[in-house]
C-alpha cells in the first residue's frame, strides 16, 4: 500500500493585491478595529477605530452584563460593521477576550453582536490572545535573531504575559489581573492610599510569583509593553520628564506617588493622561508595578501594536501556507501518538463526500478544513482508552489549549468528534453556536461515514463511493460487490440511519449493480 499523503487542511483563498482585511478587538476597556489593505506582500494600515466601552465595568457577580453596557457595546459594533460592510466577510476576524470569556451566557451577547457587527465573532482563550498580542508586537517591530523578548499586555480584564524568538511564542500566560478589573477590586470606593496600594500590590503580586521564576530562568534581551495601558503610562513618564517614553523601575515609583497624593481616583492629575484613561489608570499602574517587581524588570519599551495587529498577521498566515492551526492539529497527533495513516484515510473519504454535497448542503470551504481537521483527530481519545475513546478526545479539544483556535472552532471540533462514532448525545452541539449548528450537524455525518468505511483500515479509494444530498437527506450509493465482500461493513451501515436521525439527517443507502473493486 503506498503512504497515503494530504495537503494541509486550511489551504484557503490567497490574498491578491489590493484586497481589503479588517481586524476587530472586542477588548474588555476598549473596542478597536484596524482595516488593512494586503499589497506587494504586505498590509498597509488604511483606517482606525477606537472606542472605549468598559465592558469589564458592566459584568455582575453572577456573570450578567448590565443593559448600560451592553448597549454601549452593540452601538459601537454597528458603527465598526458600516465601515467595513463591503470587505468580503473571510477578510474579516473578530475576536472577544477576557469580558467575554467571563459571560456566564455568551450566546446571549454574541448573537445581537454578531448581527450588530455583521460579522460572526470568536472567543479566544487568555493564552491564545497572549500569541496573538506577541505576533503584533514581533510584526511591529521585527526582533533581532536569536533574541527573545519578553512581552507585556496590560488589558482591560487580564494581562498577558509572553516570553518569545523571533515570530513564535515560547512561553505564554494569562491573568485575570487588568487596569478595569483591578481598578474597580482594589480601589472600588475611589479612595487611593499607601496602605490600600500596598496590600493590593502584595495580591497581584502573588499572581506573577506563578511563573515569574520560570519565566526569569528562560530569560529575555528585552521587555516590550502593548497596548493602551502600557503606552498610556510610557506617555506620563515622558511627560514627567522620567524617561524619553519608555518604562523603567526607577520611574515607577515617582508616577504612583503623585497618583497616590490626589486620594481619590477622580482628582488623578498626572501629566500627559488622557481623561478617558483616567478613570482606571490605578489599576493598569498598579499591574504594571507587580510585574516589575515580580519579574526583576528594570526597562520595558512600549509598542503601538497589539492584539488587532496580531490578528491581521495571522490572518495573513492562514490565507497563506502559515497557518498556525495546521502546526496545532499536527502536534496533537504526534503528542497522543496517533495513527496517522488511518487519519488520513479517513480524512480523503470525508472530504471526497464533502465534495459531492458541498453544494446541495451550502457547505463552505471553512467547513472543509474543519471536517478535514476532525478526521485527522477523531482517534485522539485512544491515548487514554479505547472505551468511550471520542467522549475522551471531544473532552482534550474542548478543554485544551490549542493555539490558533478559538474556543467556538474548538467547541465546533469537539463536538464532531464527540459525534463521530456510537449514539450521539442530545447535548453534543450544545456549545456550538447556532449558526454554525446546521454545518456542524451534516459534517458529523459525514464523519461518521468515513470513519466507518475505513474501519477495517484498508485504502482510502473506494470505488465507485458516491453522495448525494438534499435539504436533511443523504444517500451514499456503493457497489453491490464492494459491500458483498465486506460482510461486517454491511452490518455497520445498515444500523447507521438510525443513529445519523439523531443528527436531523435522513439517510440511505443503495448499491449499484455494477462496478469492480
Amino acid at each position: 500500500m503506498s503512504p497515503v499523503t494530504a495537503p494541509p487542511a486550511s489551504q484557503s483563498q490567497p490574498l491578491v493585491d489590493g484586497d481589503m482585511l479588517a481586524a476587530i478587538d472586542l477588548g474588555s476597556n476598549s473596542y478597536h478595529m484596524v482595516v488593512a489593505r494586503y499589497t506587494l506582500g504586505q498590509l498597509r494600515i488604511v483606517d482606525r477605530l477606537r472606542e472605549t466601552v468598559r465592558m469589564a465595568e458592566g459584568l455582575d457577580a453572577r456573570g450578567g452584563l448590565v443593559t448600560e453596557v451592553r448597549q454601549r457595546a452593540l452601538q459601537c459594533l454597528a458603527r465598526f460593521g458600516q465601515r467595513i460592510r463591503d470587505i468580503p466577510p473571510h477578510r474579516v476576524r473578530a475576536v472577544a477576550t477576557n469580558s467575554v470569556r467571563r459571560l456566564a451566557a455568551p450566546q446571549a451577547f454574541l448573537m445581537p453582536a454578531e448581527t450588530a457587527l455583521g460579522h460572526a465573532i470568536e472567543v479566544v482563550a487568555g493564552r491564545e490572545e497572549a500569541r496573538l498580542v506577541y505576533l503584533g508586537v514581533a510584526h511591529a517591530q521585527p526582533p533581532k535573531a536569536g533574541h527573545r523578548r519578553l512581552v507585556i499586555d496590560i488589558g482591560g480584564g487580564s494581562t498577558e504575559c509572553i516570553i518569545g524568538r523571533g515570530f513564535e511564542s515560547l512561553e505564554r500566560e494569562s491573568m485575570q489581573l487588568g487596569a478595569v478589573a483591578s481598578t474597580m477590586r482594589y480601589f472600588g470606593s475611589g479612595r487611593l492610599s499607601r496602605r490600600k496600594w500596598r496590600d493590593a500590590l502584595i495580591e497581584a503580586s502573588v499572581e506573577f510569583q506563578q511563573f515569574a521564576a520560570t519565566y526569569r530562568s528562560l530569560g529575555w534581551q528585552e521587555a516590550i509593553g502593548a497596548s493602551g495601558t502600557n503606552k498610556a503610562i510610557g506617555d506620563i513618564c515622558a511627560a514627567m520628564k522620567l524617561t524619553k517614553g519608555a518604562v523603567t523601575a526607577a520611574a515607577l515609583p515617582v508616577v504612583r506617588d503623585q497618583l497616590l497624593r490626589a486620594g481619590h481616583i477622580d482628582d488623578i492629575k498626572l501629566p500627559g493622561l488622557s481623561a478617558d484613561r483616567r478613570p482606571i489608570i490605578a489599576g493598569g499602574l498598579l499591574v504594571l508595578e507587580a510585574a516589575f517587581g515580580s519579574l526583576d524588570l528594570e526597562r520595558m519599551a512600549v509598542s503601538k501594536a497589539a492584539l488587532r495587529e496580531g490578528v491581521l498577521y495571522d490572518m495573513l498566515g492562514r490565507a497563506g501556507d502559515q497557518d498556525p492551526r495546521d502546526a496545532s492539529v499536527d502536534a496533537l497527533v504526534q503528542r497522543y501518538g496517533m495513527d496517522r495513516a488511518q487519519a488520513l484515510r479517513v480524512e480523503a473519504t470525508a472530504g471526497r463526500l464533502f465534495d459531492q454535497v458541498a453544494t446541495a448542503w451550502a457547505l463552505t470551504p471553512d467547513d472543509r478544513v474543519m471536517l478535514s481537521w476532525a478526521a485527522q483527530l477523531h482517534e485522539l481519545g485512544l491515548t487514554i482508552a479505547h472505551s468511550h475513546y471520542q467522549v475522551h478526545g471531544a473532552y482534550i479539544l474542548a478543554q485544551s489549549d490549542i493555539a490558533g483556535f478559538s474556543r467556538q472552532e474548538q467547541q465546533f471540533l469537539a463536538a464532531l468528534v464527540r459525534a463521530h462514532r456510537r449514539k450521539v448525545p442530545k447535548a453534543v452541539f450544545e456549545a456550538v453556536p447556532d449558526r454554525l449548528l446546521p454545518a456542524a450537524r451534516r459534517l458529523s455525518a459525514l464523519l461518521r461515514l468515513a470513519v466507518l468505511l475505513h474501519r477495517g483500515h484498508e485504502s482510502p479509494d473506494i470505488p465507485g463511493l458516491d453522495a448525494a444530498a438534499r435539504d436533511d437527506a443523504l444517500e451514499l450509493q456503493l457497489p453491490a460487490r464492494y459491500l458483498e465482500e465486506r460482510p461486517l461493513l454491511q452490518a455497520d451501515l445498515a444500523g447507521e440511519p438510525a443513529e445519523t436521525a439523531a443528527l436531523g439527517i435522513a439517510l440511505r443507502f443503495s448499491q449499484r449493480a455494477t462496478g469492480t473493486v
